[in-house]
């Protein structure tokens, strides 16, 4: 992936044709950090009416991101095909918003993963899915803020 033309508000990244499929993949899992892991407070469960409009709160932002993101995927005018890669036009909000969804599926995998030190010494088979996730949706977040400092 790289950054083709910046300015005005709008990111034009090309990406390789299995960049994009990774990437439509990865954004399909989202969301992934399960909706009881985002507490109101770490230390109180008094407020347990504040806990469920947090929850509702999370649950209607998902859903807008959700529907966002398939907005996105279908779009031919942001996301185009060219002979042999693809073209990704994104707006300062709509990056930005990509990398807050990237981070869901990086973190909810990890949480999914029973939150593992960095070096997880023996991967079982059941866990390489939600491993795969966290990785690819990591690698996806540092190409694009890479692309965007350099």
């Amino acid at each position: 992936m790289k950054l083709v033309r910046s300015g005005q508000d709008r990111f034009v990244f090309q990406l390789g044709s299995r960049e994009k499929e990774l990437l439509a993949q990865i954004l399909g899992l989202y969301p992934c950090i399960p909706p009881a892991h985002q507490t109101l407070s770490k230390t109180s469960a008094l407020d347990e009416s504040g806990q469920r409009l947090l929850e509702e709160a999370l649950a209607e932002q998902r859903r807008e991101n959700q529907k966002q993101v398939q907005a996105l995927l279908a779009d031919s005018h942001r996301l185009k095909q060219n002979r042999q890669d693809w073209t990704l036009s994104l707006s300062c909000g709509e990056l930005e918003q990509l990398l807050q969804i990237l981070n869901d599926v990086r973190v909810g995998s990890w949480i999914s993963l029973g939150s593992p030190d960095p070096s997880v010494e023996v991967l079982e088979e059941k866990m390489a899915p939600a491993f795969w996730a966290m990785e690819m949706a990591g690698y996806f977040q540092m190409r694009f803020l890479e692309v965007l400092e350099s």
